[in-house]
């Protein structure tokens, strides 16, 4: 499976770090946050990506290149100045992810999950949750034996992290637009499975939460 890595986001909770240099740039253990996500994927096979960029996109280009220095290949997906969106930007990337399944990661996570335990999902997608934290109590979708349901199950928290095949993205649908409403169509017709993962994992969204990440990295070295 190819892989993409959702990095077009300008970081606006975290703007004072964001104003000069994109989000997926910013360091945690001093490497960028983008790279440990290339590491990653490499280290479970997946060596052929695809970053969507937008929000100083240029400078993403010029520190990853073609991704031979990580030992991958990348191609890039430009999108325009104000981004499409989760599920614009995965639809927008899908003439470089191929015709087979994929798997997707959110650049601004820090987790420490096996990308090697993705395989391609029997339906549309599937999903990797996790407990939900402080910040998003209420979780974001419901999951009942392995399957995202509409009500009813356990909620819990989306990790930015799914392995997708490309007849999801196939309605019609506007330029910009997110990716949940998408899942949620696809859930109702049990095509969305989903696991809970229960190890470390964090929402790099704000700066009290980098701080936490590069406390997290550091306990990893």
């Amino acid at each position: 499976m190819r892989a993409m890595i959702m990095a077009a986001g300008r970081g606006e909770r975290m703007r004072h770090l964001t104003e000069h240099v994109p989000k997926p740039l910013i360091s945690i253990a001093g490497k960028p946050m983008i790279i440990h996500h290339i590491e990653r994927l490499r280290d479970a096979g997946l060596n052929e990506l695809v970053i969507n960029i937008a929000y100083r996109g240029e400078q993403i280009r010029a520190h990853l290149g073609s991704g031979r220095a990580f030992g991958v290949k990348i191609e890039y997906s430009q999108e325009p100045p104000d981004a499409l969106e989760t599920g614009g930007g995965i639809a927008a990337a899908l003439k470089l992810l191929g015709n087979g399944p994929f798997v997707v990661v959110n650049s601004d996570i820090w987790t420490d999950f096996d990308f090697s335990m993705l395989s391609a999902p029997a339906g549309d997608a599937h999903l990797v949750l996790v407990p939900n934290p402080p910040h998003n109590p209420n979780g974001d979708f419901s999951l009942r034996n392995g399957e995202i349901i509409h009500g009813g199950g356990e909620m819990a928290t989306f990790a930015g992290i799914g392995a997708y095949r490309p007849s999801l993205f196939r309605t019609p649908h506007p330029p910009r637009f997110a990716l949940a409403p998408l899942l949620q169509v696809a859930a109702r017709s049990g095509r969305v499975s989903a696991e809970l993962y229960q190890g470390q994992w964090l929402d790099v969204g704000t700066p009290e939460r980098l701080t936490i990440a590069n406390q997290f990295a550091a306990l990893q070295h």
